[in-house]
């Protein structure tokens, strides 16, 4: 194999594999925007039975919903290492889980491991994963995992077995997040669809032998059509948005810096484009397809799916490493330069992810000084001042407050209650429209069309229900507002009775 490269030792594998976790050792607390928040559902979920203050906020009953993956992990590892060391390891094992997915796939398509993989790697820490999508980003890992022993059971011609273990395989990836179950659908029956027209089968018969192949994968529809929600909030909307689906180009390993950001983006468009048009690379079908499949689910899906946000924009980076995954390995020095490239783009990216993290888990330290000034069970009103517009960065504060849940056995008014999503819902009482997310986030009196302005909640939230109010990034102004704390960003106050 002339164009063999260090990537084909397994020493190599495993220490890109390891090093993808780089970026997450240091901080306690992942500093993923919506993590932060489903750790007040661990804590609820975990400990409503014994903290009265939570059973009067919150109630939380088990429901089959195809969005449990870290949910059900937490239970056991949460219990032994407590909710914030276990949602941490738990995150902390997914880009090295989506990384081997990765390596092992290309390396049952190709013999063995293109240099173009290692374009692929930095897209485990893609914008999904930074906004704190756990559940989905914990899917997609397995979703690669899955798709390389599917298509490692088909060169073996194991189509029995491979049809048997997919039926709960398939049922436990649904269980973990839903689109992570649709990706590998589309990646298993892309990857059937190019090995019969491999075999010289028309594109009718492959096509309709590809969906039959795929039917052991089909048993979590009866889930979704039987439960299927009517609640108002699971809505569907936002189709064919274009400016939005370029902003999510764009946007595609969005983390602090946008410069940084955008410009890493190019190799992968670049590396990928050559795979498509150019001379000198050439994309395997086996992968090819299903990069091809994830596009158009891409362009097809809106931005709003049964109350869920953002689910086209969770498709992109999936399609783009399936695109570069396909890439056949290129033979002589050329695999060599472009190995040695691709690693240094990795280490970029991975150096530039470390130091980002590492100056969120700083503000996050002063912020959080606050709860040590929150008396155990309160109800806390939590506001978070944010910028008008969308911008590129921000302080990842919008749901820091649910650590008070965590800390401090209190209620807080930043929890997800959407009907098809989460097993948890608010029952406090008197709270109105400060229930839920997104009311915990306040924009200055100029934005218009972004929600309520600090100023508006401050004098309309119900003084009954609360006992303290935490504004992050902003003052308020109350004469029933007692300051006990304030690091000169953010201020706690009591509410006087």
């Amino acid at each position: 194999m002339g164009g063999a490269t260090w990537l084909d030792r397994r020493w190599a594998v495993i220490t890109l594999v390891l090093a993808m976790a780089i970026p997450l050792v240091w901080p306690p607390l992942p500093p993923l925007i919506d993590v932060l928040g489903h750790m007040g559902r661990y804590y609820v979920q975990t400990h409503i039975d014994r903290v009265p203050a939570l059973v009067e906020a919150f109630s939380f009953k088990w429901r089959l919903l195809g969005n449990l993956g870290v949910d059900l992990l937490i239970e056991p590892i949460g219990r032994i290492f407590g909710i914030e060391l276990g949602t941490k390891l738990i995150v902390l094992a997914v880009p090295p889980l989506t990384a081997a997915g990765m390596l092992w796939l290309a390396r049952e398509v190709h013999g063995r491991v293109p240099p173009t993989a290692l374009f692929a790697l930095p897209l485990a820490y893609a914008f999904p994963f930074q906004f704190g999508f756990i559940n989905f980003s914990l899917s997609v890992a397995f979703a690669l995992l899955m798709l390389a022993l599917w298509v490692r059971l088909a060169r073996l011609e194991r189509f029995r077995l491979r049809a048997t273990i997919f039926v709960p395989l398939a049922c436990l990836l649904w269980l973990t997040h839903t689109v992570g179950w649709g990706l590998f659908g589309l990646g298993a029956f892309g990857s059937e669809l190019a090995r019969r027209r491999a075999g010289s089968e028309g594109w009718p018969r492959a096509i309709l032998f590809a969906g039959l192949a795929c039917l052991p994968l089909a048993l979590p529809l009866l889930p979704m059509l039987l439960l299927r929600s009517t609640s108002p909030d699971v809505q569907t909307f936002d189709f064919f948005n274009g400016q939005a689906k370029l902003l999510w180009l764009q946007s595609l390993l969005r983390d602090r810096w946008h410069a940084y950001d955008l410009i890493s983006t190019w190799p992968i468009i670049i590396v990928a484009g050559l795979g498509m048009f150019g001379r000198h690379l050439r994309m395997n079908p086996l992968l090819g397809i299903p990069a091809l499949l994830c596009l158009i689910a891409f362009l097809l899906m809106p931005r709003v799916t049964f109350g869920s946000a953002y689910s086209d924009m969770r498709l992109l980076p999936f399609t783009f490493a399936m695109a570069l995954l396909a890439i056949r390995p290129v033979e002589g020095k050329a695999a060599q330069w472009l190995a040695a490239a691709g690693l240094v783009f990795l280490v970029i990216r991975l150096a530039g992810s470390t130091a980002s993290y590492a100056l969120y888990d700083r503000l996050f330290q002063r912020e959080l000084a606050a709860l040590d000034h929150l008396p155990r069970g309160s109800s806390v009103l939590s506001l978070v001042v944010r910028p008008c517009g969308n911008e590129w960065s921000t302080e990842r504060l919008d749901h820091l407050p649910a650590l008070a849940i965590v800390r401090r056995d209190a209620f807080t008014n930043d929890q997800w209650t959407v009907d098809s999503a989460q097993a948890m819902q608010v029952i406090k009482p008197g709270v109105g429209a400060f229930a839920r997310d997104p009311s915990q986030l306040v924009y200055p009196k100029m934005c218009r069309g972004e929600g309520s302005d600090l100023n508006e909640a401050i004098a309309t939230f119900n003084r009954a229900a609360f006992d303290h109010v935490w504004v992050l990034n902003g003052w308020a102004a109350a004469a029933d507002l007692q300051p006990i704390w304030s690091n000169g960003h953010s201020t706690l106050y009591r509410v006087k009775r």
